[in-house]
């Protein structure tokens, strides 16, 4: 896709990535402490939206008189699955959720780096080529990633360590769409492509998300392809992954 173009330079400094997606069971323990009441985990922006749309929970939670707590899964409500990775979450969710934690989300160039890394066959230090998929350049297939619908929902953050990345990200690829820290922005020499419509009416008011999801196709799925939604937006497959604030 246009956005996509072309290969640049950029420079990343050392940091630190979570392996798996955030889960269910460490969103919960935001939600039950307090995290959608509290302002200080909040932006400004967050807080607006917030109280625009009186959040409480993830969109499609709820919980039970006697303490559990379902979700929504198509047209049925069931307990959660502590080791899947939550999602619908927004932007400002996944931010919040960062600060309480004491953490932060990947940059676009970090997302890109940890998926893409190839190690050089010599001396282990990065090579000048980079993977199409985490795994490598095999095609996607069920044993890679959780792609086309193949499993009608998310599987725990543990599963398809065949699709590790070469510096053990697991499932950056597939599962859940991942946010990124970055704002949706042009990559330097950006020409309109074909669909002038696509990509530079969202430039500058939308944020990046990596990977796809469960439901994404394979045949569209690459480590550079960029997704791309306003900050507000719960109706999406997305959840996150965190880096450490230092390395």
């Amino acid at each position: 896709f246009d956005n996509e173009k072309w290969a640049h330079q950029v420079s990343i400094h050392p940091f630190t990535m979570a392996a798996n997606t955030v889960t269910q069971r460490e969103f919960l323990a935001f939600v039950e402490d307090g995290g959608y009441r509290h302002r200080q985990w909040w932006s400004d922006a967050g807080r607006q939206w917030k109280e625009k749309v009186k959040a409480e929970t993830p969109v499609y939670w709820r919980k039970q008189s006697n303490g559990n707590w379902l979700r929504r899964d198509f047209d049925r409500w069931v307990p959660l699955e502590p080791a899947r990775p939550v999602i619908h979450v927004n932007w400002h969710e996944a931010e919040a959720y960062c600060r309480w934690a004491g953490r932060r989300l990947p940059s676009e160039a970090e997302w890109e780096w940890a998926a893409s890394f190839q190690p050089d066959a010599v001396d282990g230090e990065s090579s000048p080529a980079k993977r199409r998929f985490p795994w490598g350049d095999a095609d996607p297939t069920p044993m890679y990633a959780n792609l086309d619908w193949h499993c009608l929902g998310t599987v725990d953050v543990a599963a398809l360590p065949a699709g590790d990345s070469a510096l053990r990200c697991r499932q950056m690829i597939g599962n859940v769409w991942q946010w990124t820290a970055d704002t949706f922005l042009p990559y330097p020499g950006f020409q309109i492509g074909p669909y002038k419509e696509y990509s530079q009416p969202w430039f500058h008011t939308c944020k990046v998300l990596r990977g796809g999801s469960w439901a994404t196709r394979s045949r569209l799925m690459r480590n550079t392809l960029r997704n791309f939604f306003t900050p507000d937006r719960r109706d999406i497959w997305a959840g996150f992954r965190t880096c450490a604030l230092e390395y």
